[in-house]
């Protein structure tokens, strides 16, 4: 893709060097000096929240000569995480963040975003012309709404990847999608700083935001969910090294699926096999009853009753293997049917 250069919004200087909007300095009597120096073009970044996606989102942004001029950290975690992501950031109150930053990034979790940048716009903390971005999925711009208000710019930046908040996440940017979203003027702003960072920008419509995080939680937390129930029974049958068994297959199939899609389907229930379904899931059952892992088998019977669902309306399995599937399923069941039960629409 044509990598952006971000142009100023309306009625913002620029130098020569660079498309970043500056906005202009507060008077010197009510404004405190950064402590690190700014190259010429680049922006004095604040960090709010050093998890594992904002430590992380500012080192990237720093090593492109961006300055980050402060981070807020509480825990002991995220303490730990500034000094070995940010070395040299001081650890700021939000308010001086806020105040000394050219763009303000904040990584706080979804619930404590609206508040904060309410409560941040009640004290008349923004600044006219400041860049204010947050990183959460579920929200789009709508919720920078009261910075917005006061002048900011705003926009939203969701790195489509799960973060170990350590160093080996910058080099994972490199593969990465950014979920963003702004008004149209200020989409290259949030493109060219999703590429800087080495990473692709993907534009989300404001409306589309929650379906977008959504389709993202439901691929990689419930792919940690299954892979960790399918462990869990290979070691509950004595198995000594789960993930030694798992890592090859669930690499190729993962491998395949994104490639090829639904094409990629194998096993029992794209086959039809409704005898080997019938068996997995008495066995599944018997373990609940054993273990007390209730979790496994309704996960297992609602994902392959959504599997044949949708292999049935691809024309994969014809109307009586769908339904000999549905039926293997719900067999011996005391409870009710977790399935669709008829023919998909």
């Amino acid at each position: 893709m044509n990598r952006p250069t971000a142009p100023p919004p309306p009625g913002a200087s620029t130098p020569r060097s660079t498309g970043w909007p500056r906005r202009r300095p507060t008077p010197t009597a009510t404004r405190r000096r950064t402590t690190m120096p700014i190259k010429p073009g680049r922006l004095g970044i604040g960090i709010i929240g050093a998890g594992k996606v904002g430590a992380v989102l500012g080192a990237a942004l720093r090593a492109t000569g961006h300055a980050v001029v402060g981070v807020s950290a509480v825990s002991e975690a995220s303490l730990e995480r500034a000094e070995l992501l940010l070395p040299g950031v001081p650890v700021l109150d939000i308010a001086d963040i806020v105040e000394r930053s050219e763009l303000v990034l904040l990584a706080v979790p979804d619930d404590a975003l609206p508040g904060l940048v309410s409560g941040l716009a009640k004290t008349g903390a923004w600044q006219a012309g400041q860049l204010v971005a947050h990183t959460s999925g579920r929200f789009g711009t709508g919720v920078l709404a009261p910075a917005k208000a006061a002048g900011a710019i705003t926009l939203a930046l969701h790195p489509a990847m799960t973060f170990t908040g350590m160093s080996l996440d910058l080099a994972r940017l490199a593969d990465c999608s950014f979920g963003i979203t702004a008004e149209p003027a200020m989409l290259p702003i949030a493109q060219a700083l999703v590429v800087e960072m080495g990473a692709e920008p993907v534009v989300i419509a404001e409306a589309d935001r929650t379906l977008y995080h959504a389709a993202l939680a439901h691929s990689a937390n419930h792919l940690v969910t299954i892979v960790s129930q399918a462990a869990q029974i290979l070691g509950d049958i004595g198995v000594e090294a789960p993930n030694q068994v798992l890592g090859p297959l669930l690499r190729a199939a993962l491998e395949n699926a994104l490639a090829s899609g639904e094409s990629a389907l194998t096993g029992p229930v794209a086959r039809g096999d409704a005898g080997t379904v019938a068996s997995h899931t008495q066995a599944l059952r018997e373990h609940a009853l054993d273990t007390g892992s209730k979790d496994i088998v309704d996960a297992y019977v609602a994902l392959s009753s959504a599997t044949a669902a949708r292999a049935a309306r691809r024309g994969l399995l014809s109307a009586e293997a769908f339904l000999g599937i549905q039926a293997a399923l719900t067999a011996d069941d005391a409870g009710p049917s977790t399935g669709p039960g008829g023919w998909p629409d």
